[in-house]
């Protein structure tokens, strides 16, 4: 079992920026994979961003150059430091983890966080 709790939401206006953490406890030796997703209202959970073990990085074409994940030692913490957010970046953000390496959809993410609000106002 792997527990995971954000933090660091809120809102902001467009071009600001916010970093959002992610403390990881239990049995992340298991973790091979750490990713941030988003769910805008009406839409589908999409992932922004994933990080390996081995620190390998994928982001969301949204929001690469804008986004930058990263993770604690021995995978106990992850963050995404988000810059020049957009009214598009709105979402309930959710920190997952997966035991696979390199993983990409949620479906392959087994442990959640219970989600972060990040409002970006025009």
């Amino acid at each position: 079992q792997v527990q995971l709790v954000e933090s660091g939401g809120g809102s902001v206006q467009a071009g600001g920026s916010l970093r959002l953490s992610c403390a990881a406890s239990g049995d992340t030796n298991i973790v091979n994979t750490m990713g941030w997703f988003r769910q805008a209202p009406g839409k589908q959970r999409e992932a922004v961003a994933i990080i390996d073990r081995s620190g390998n990085t994928r982001y969301a074409i949204s929001v690469k150059g804008r986004f930058t994940i990263s993770k604690g030692n021995a995978q106990s913490a992850l963050y995404l430091q988000m810059n020049s957010l957009k009214p598009e970046d709105t979402a309930v953000y959710y920190c997952a983890t997966s035991r696979v390496w390199g993983v990409w959809y949620s479906q392959q993410f087994g442990y959640w966080g219970q989600g972060t609000q990040v409002t970006v106002s025009s």
